[in-house]
């Protein structure tokens, strides 16, 4: 079967595409750099080419609320009307736990917009909601960096480890069209404020932890609810404590 992975060279595209073609697919990972760019259109028709599916894990270059909202509105036209036209049975898109319930964000609205665009494409699909990667640990630290503080909200979350949102994707892939929305999150619930904390313990940071309860993440200010999968969630297996302690600098 013939895949095509939209942002194929990053974290979960590259693992993703090793993983489908240890399976004995065929699968083309695209990217800007590959020649395929889904803000100009430039080789789409190619490179779908007889695709059967597609996982569309591209994003943004800037988090600025009109630049995301542009390139998801974007992106998703324009792929989408390159698949009708391959005759593609099945889309898949990556999205984010909490989008629908976090209006104030900027990106999240624009995922939702992203969202809608494929529910109402006519292509079959499968949306598949993940909660934040433990690989982002750092991002999420510095975005929240003040001098040497880092203010961050208390409120629950459930990160996931990259290696298990590709599982959950690659089971998708190679299923049928659900023709709605899924989510997967990692084992277990932990604050925002002690995920960073542990990090920062992990590494040796020595920046001061200031839990915030007015901390806004992707812009929105956090309840206990606002990122955590519902009660039908797929749950992946690494728990962050143990990911980190593999993943930190050995001294």
């Amino acid at each position: 079967m013939k895949i095509v992975i939209i942002g194929g060279s990053g974290l979960i595209g590259s693992k993703l595409a090793s993983k489908l073609r240890q399976l004995g697919h065929e699968v083309v990972a695209s990217s800007p750099s590959s020649g395929v760019n889904t803000i100009t259109g430039e080789g789409l028709d190619e490179t779908l080419k007889g695709a059967e599916v597609v996982v569309d894990l591209a994003n943004s270059p800037s988090f600025e609320d009109k630049a995301v909202l542009e390139f998801f509105q974007t992106s998703g036209h324009n792929l989408l009307a390159a698949e009708r036209s391959a005759g593609v049975k099945h889309h898949i898109a990556l999205s984010i736990v909490g989008s629908d319930r976090l209006p104030d964000s900027g990106y999240l609205r624009a995922k939702m917009a992203q969202e809608s665009l494929i529910k109402e494409s006519g292509i079959p699909y499968t949306i598949v909601r993940s909660t934040q990667f433990f690989e982002f640990a750092g991002s999420i630290t510095q975005g929240a960096t003040i001098g040497q503080e880092v203010h961050i909200s208390p409120a629950l979350f459930q990160p996931i480890a990259s290696d298990d949102v590709v599982a959950a994707v690659a089971d998708v892939a190679l299923g049928a069209p659900l023709n709605t929305t899924i989510e997967i999150g990692g084992p277990e619930k932990i604050g925002l404020d002690k995920f960073v904390n542990i990090y920062l313990r992990t590494n040796k940071d020595t920046r001061q932890l200031v839990p915030d309860v007015h901390a806004r993440y992707f812009g929105a200010e956090l309840n206990d609810g606002s990122l955590v999968p519902g009660a039908n969630a797929r749950i992946g297996s690494i728990r962050f404590e143990d990911w980190i302690s593999q993943s930190a600098p050995k001294n």
